[in-house]
């Protein structure tokens, strides 16, 4: 055990020290928020412009939790679209003709999806503004970008480009520079506060689920909390090399055949959202997993007690957030210290679980493909 009680790694480095880089990642934001501003405010002055948040993997969940709180900020329709599937099928993601303001997400900024999506776009659709939020500055897609007309790069402390194989500091680290740039009120102190005490128990509740030797883990949650299950569950694939399988989905949509997963080895979390109409759903799963499978193979994420929940585990994460896009960035530690303690319990290497390279930390073999003049 290092210090942080999970190891040595960079990976631990890099999910411990979290709640010290927000701060700084508010600075980043600060140093250019005019003139992230202007190509904000240009691109919503027009009311048929779509906003598109993108990445791949971990960065395109990144999307999918701030993208309902920037929604109802802005009062209108913000989608997360992978850049995967807009590479894929970029006339679909360009759809109405109409202008898009781009939100790309990026920890390295040297993907090939990152680098397309973002041309296919510029090509499809009329006056395309961009925003790029990167943890690398140097990144290719930073440097195509930065100075371009209608387009600002928001450049996060150097400290979130993760040395490590998973993205931990990136991932919170781009979420809350995308709800600054966009203008929500985060309290910052507050969030890192509530990351300060999830950190201080989290080393002990991992391990103690890693103890249990689990096959499988599935992660449910509502509204954004569904994209906090998807990255939670991708956590631990990759940092158990796949050998925990991990599942990802709504509370809701659980019972639509995924519930088929359950066994006597998974562990099923349940992200107990902030909001409370979405909480009553994701407390009734929470509730019906505990009778289904028993309490003691049931965690359960928030604001809680564990007489609520029959005597199902409770990892609480506090903190007064009426938004769930910011209580998330605290909830996701959760997720990342379970997936590493599993790695280390199965005897891997955190920092670089696919030693042969059949998975990379930017994503290799990729081949984009030259897109006919025609349809267009």
């Amino acid at each position: 055990m290092g210090e942080h009680g999970l190891g040595g790694s960079a990976t631990a480095e890099e999910i411990w020290q979290q709640p010290v880089v927000w701060p700084r990642v508010a600075d980043a934001v600060d140093r250019v928020r005019q003139s992230a501003g202007e190509v904000v405010r240009a691109a919503l002055a027009d009311q048929g412009t779509r906003i598109v948040l993108t990445g791949a993997g971990t960065s395109a969940f990144v999307g999918e939790v701030v993208a309902p709180a920037l929604a109802r900020h802005l009062g209108r329709p913000v989608e997360p679209i992978a850049t995967t599937e807009i590479v894929a099928d970029p006339h679909t993601a360009a759809a109405g003709g109409g202008p898009v303001l781009l939100v790309s997400f990026a920890r390295s900024g040297n993907s090939p999806e990152s680098l397309a999506a973002a041309e296919l776009l510029h090509r499809l659709t009329p006056g395309l503004r961009h925003v790029v939020i990167t943890c690398n500055p140097g990144g290719d897609l930073a440097r195509r970008w930065d100075g371009a007309d209608g387009a600002v790069v928001v450049a996060l402390p150097e400290e979130t480009n993760d040395r490590g194989f998973a993205m931990t500091s990136s991932f919170t680290g781009m979420a809350l520079a995308a709800l600054l740039v966009f203008g929500l009120d985060v309290d910052v102190a507050a969030l890192a506060r509530s990351g300060a005490d999830v950190l201080a128990e989290a080393a002990g509740r991992a391990s103690g689920i890693a103890e249990a030797k689990p096959q499988r883990l599935v992660y449910l949650g509502s509204g954004p909390l569904h994209g906090l299950a998807r990255e939670a569950a991708l956590k631990c694939l990759e940092l158990t090399r796949g050998e925990v399988v991990a599942l990802a989905e709504s509370s809701l949509g659980f019972r639509h055949g995924p519930k088929s997963v359950l066994d006597d080895r998974t562990i099923a979390f349940v992200f107990l959202s902030p909001d409370p109409y979405a909480r009553s759903y994701d407390v009734d799963i929470a509730r019906e997993l505990v009778q289904s499978v028993g309490a003691e193979r049931v965690v359960v994420v928030g604001d809680a007690s564990p007489e609520e929940f029959d005597g199902a585990q409770v990892w609480p994460v506090g903190g007064a957030f009426t938004s769930p896009s910011v209580w998330a960035l605290a909830a996701v530690i959760t997720a990342q210290t379970t997936a590493l303690a599993c790695s280390l319990a199965l005897g891997l290497t955190p920092d670089n679980p696919f030693p042969g390279g059949e998975v990379n930390r930017v994503v290799q073999g990729v081949v984009i493909h030259d897109l006919p003049e025609t349809g267009e």
